[in-house]
């Protein structure tokens, strides 16, 4: 999504028709029609929430600690320029790319 819009308005039609079981995600995706849709599938919702919920959700911490990981691998692959800048002409070479980093941040 562009920056200036919220990350919430790009869920839905990123998930639709999708089936999985359940959401690992942050506050900016603490919103009420997103938690709606994932309990109407029956997704297990891992979601931090905003201190201004009156009724906070109980989350699975052990759970949401791997949200962590996956949040250091993008800043890891970040790390390539090439990546980052999003150079590549084509999906599959961008794609190629990150293979290719992947392989090198996990042979470190």
């Amino acid at each position: 999504m562009p920056g200036q819009r919220f990350d919430t308005v790009g869920v839905t039609p990123l998930i639709h028709g999708l089936e999985f079981g359940g959401l690992i995600a942050d506050k900016a995706f603490d919103a009420n029609c997103i938690l709606a849709d994932l309990d109407e599938r029956g997704a297990t919702v891992v979601i931090s929430q905003h201190s201004r919920r009156s009724q906070p959700r109980d989350i699975d911490l052990e759970i949401y600690k791997w949200r962590h990981l996956v949040e250091n691998f993008f800043c890891k692959l970040k790390e390539f320029k090439r990546i980052a800048m999003r150079s590549d002409k084509t999906d599959q070479s961008f794609s190629a790319m990150i293979y290719v980093a992947a392989a090198l941040i996990h042979s470190r």
